[in-house]
Order: C-alpha cells, then structure tokens, then sequence
C-alpha cells in the first residue's frame, strides 16, 4: 500500500505501532448506518470476518466492549449470563462515544479513552485475520484476532445471533 493511502493516526492505530503489532489498512467510503456489512460490502470481504466493535454497558451502566461479526448480532441475555451481569444493553451513542473517544461508526477496541472490559464472540478468534476499525469512519485495519487477546484482554464469550 502506498504511503499517500496511509489514513492519519489515530489513537488505535498509535496503539498498535507502539506495540509493534503489524496491520493492514482498508479506507472506505463511509455510510452512516451502514455497519460492518457496509464496510464487508465495499471492500469485498465476507462480512463473518468485518468485526463490530459494540459498546454496552450492564445493569449499573459500567460499559464494556463487545467485538462481534459483522454479519451477527449480540444475544444481550446470553451475554449478560456469560459475564455475570443482571443484564446488558447498547449504550446510547453519546455515551458510547463518552466512553470510547470515537464517533459512532468508527469506534476501535484500540486506544479508548477509557478502560472497558472486552469480550469477543469466540469463534472470531479462530479466524486467521479480521477486519475492525481502526478509529475513524470509513477506515478498517486487519489483524491477527489473537491481537485482541494479547492487547486488550479481550475474554471470549458465546452470544451471537445469525441476522
């Protein structure tokens, strides 16, 4: 990829140069609502392996991340189960964006302003590569999911709905 096609640092992607993790970046046209399959869409990728990056928070609005396909959907209860929560539920998208740091659209696991615990749905960690966010609308970086293992503590969970 030629260097004028580099989409200007963001805080994840100064993440995971300072911890020398490799990735790939794919600008795309952004949609607004568009989602990981609009992302999947433009670039021609199978939307199993576009990850959302999906802020939620519990019973006592104590947010967390959830990181899922682009093509699925989180079951809430099967996720709340899983991690010990009375329930969770997406957080409105000023509180997301409170959170994060990001905008809606173009929210990374990387590099948030705040600390949150992620969870990721566990079959994407047995993928080879996956496509997130990179922090900016209409740009996905691609990783090595065990990434999100190694860098954010992400813990595997089993809560995804086919859409």
């Amino acid at each position: 990829m030629s260097k004028k096609a580099h989409v200007s640092e963001t805080p994840a992607t100064q993440l995971l140069r300072a911890n020398r993790i490799a990735f790939t970046e794919h600008p795309y046209e952004y949609m607004a609502h568009g989602g990981a399959q609009r992302g999947a869409e433009m670039l021609g990728l199978d939307p199993f392996t576009v990850i959302k990056t999906l802020v939620m928070q519990d019973q006592d609005a104590r947010p967390l991340i959830v990181l899922m396909h682009g093509n699925r959907t989180v079951s809430t209860k099967n996720l709340a189960r899983q991690i010990g929560a009375k329930s969770v539920e997406p957080c409105k998208p000023e509180v997301a964006q409170r959170h994060s740091g990001y905008m809606v659209g173009g929210t990374s696991p990387f590099g948030t302003r705040r600390e949150m615990p992620v969870y990721v749905e566990s079959a994407i960690l047995a993928l080879p590569k996956i496509v997130l966010n990179g922090g900016r609308r209409g740009y996905l970086i691609g990783i090595d999911p065990q990434v999100c293992v190694a860098l954010l503590g992400a813990v595997p969970v089993e809560c995804a709905l086919a859409e």
